[in-house]
């Protein structure tokens, strides 16, 4: 099988997206071509973390993905702040749609 057959096959080709990303960009984009908005970057971020948080519940130890954790809790926050200071009615939605405070 050659690399190019083996990519296909394991759904790894430039361009697919892995399902629950996909149905995470579909729910959150406000346009057809939408990938890259802030509401679809924290929306994945926020699938990201809640999944390295499950993780490192169970691997305590695992100091290089807390990092990339902290790292990725900090870039939601950053596009979080700059959605506030650009369109407040866009950040209190996101924020209730994916229930980030309390």
């Amino acid at each position: 099988m050659s690399r190019r057959e083996e990519e296909t096959f394991r759904g790894r080709r430039r361009g697919h997206l892995s399902a629950p990303k996909a149905v995470l960009i579909e729910q959150f984009r406000s346009h057809v071509k939408d990938t890259g908005s802030p509401e679809v970057q924290i929306a994945l971020l926020s699938e990201r973390i809640n999944y390295l948080t499950t993780h490192l519940k169970s691997h305590m130890k695992d100091h290089a993905s807390r990092r990339g954790l902290i790292m990725m809790v900090n870039k939601r926050r950053r596009l979080l702040d700059y959605l506030n200071r650009r369109d407040p009615d866009r950040y209190r939605e996101i924020v209730d749609r994916l229930s980030l405070r309390k």
